[in-house]
Order: C-alpha cells, then sequence, then structure tokens
C-alpha cells in the first residue's frame, strides 16, 4: 500500500512564500517523476511544476521564477517553494509520484493541501 502525503499549505497574504511538502510511503520503486499539480473549484487540475528522474525540471509559465522544486527519489521526497504568492494561487495542491516497475507504469496521488493567498 503505497501512501502520498503533502503538507505544508496554509493561509499566506500576497506577496508570502510557502513551502509544500510530499512524501511517499510504502512499497514503491522506480520513481522517474515527481510533481506538483493545483485545481480550483470548476477548472482542470494543472501542472505547475514536475521534476523527473534523469533531473529534468519543467515550471508552468504562471510560476516561474516565482516557484522551486526540489525531490529526492532516493527519499520519496518532492517539495515545492513557492515564493511571491499572489491570489491567482489560491488552489488545492495535489503531488503525485509516477514511476514503472515490473514494466507497468504507475502513479499516485496525494489527498492535497489547501493554499490560500489572501490578506
Amino acid at each position: 500500500q503505497v501512501q502520498v502525503v503533502e503538507s505544508g499549505g496554509g493561509l499566506v497574504q500576497p506577496g508570502g512564500s510557502l513551502r509544500l511538502s510530499c512524501a511517499a510511503s510504502g512499497s514503491i520503486f522506480g520513481i522517474t517523476f515527481m510533481g506538483w499539480y493545483r485545481q480550483v473549484p470548476g477548472k482542470q487540475r494543472e501542472l505547475v511544476a514536475a521534476i523527473t528522474s534523469g533531473g529534468r525540471i519543467n515550471y508552468a509559465d504562471s510560476v516561474k521564477g516565482r516557484v522551486t522544486i526540489s525531490g529526492d527519489s532516493a527519499k520519496n521526497t518532492v517539495n515545492l517553494q513557492m515564493n511571491t504568492l499572489n491570489a491567482e494561487d489560491t488552489a488545492v495542491y495535489y503531488c503525485k509520484i509516477g514511476g514503472s516497475r515490473w514494466s507497468k507504469n504507475y502513479e499516485y496521488w496525494g489527498q492535497g493541501t489547501q493554499v490560500t493567498v489572501s490578506s
């Protein structure tokens, strides 16, 4: 049984910072992808940032320069440092862990953590 748990969300004022953390536990091997997504009501879930086992990093245009993703596939953790937050960053943030084992691809999602940017 694999569990993915996010933490670090909360209420922050515009211009502030938050650090989100994600940890996967259980029998998980062959991680190739770790990413953060976000979703607001009525909209599709969107990619915020992702990192692959090869070290490739992608950021959504809306967060470039403000967000840094860091991951440790050996520890099954991925973090998201978010700076200069604004109201448009308000969303539920989800962590996704993906990979391959025995030639089968898998992905696990966390339950999400709420980030609210408001004065």
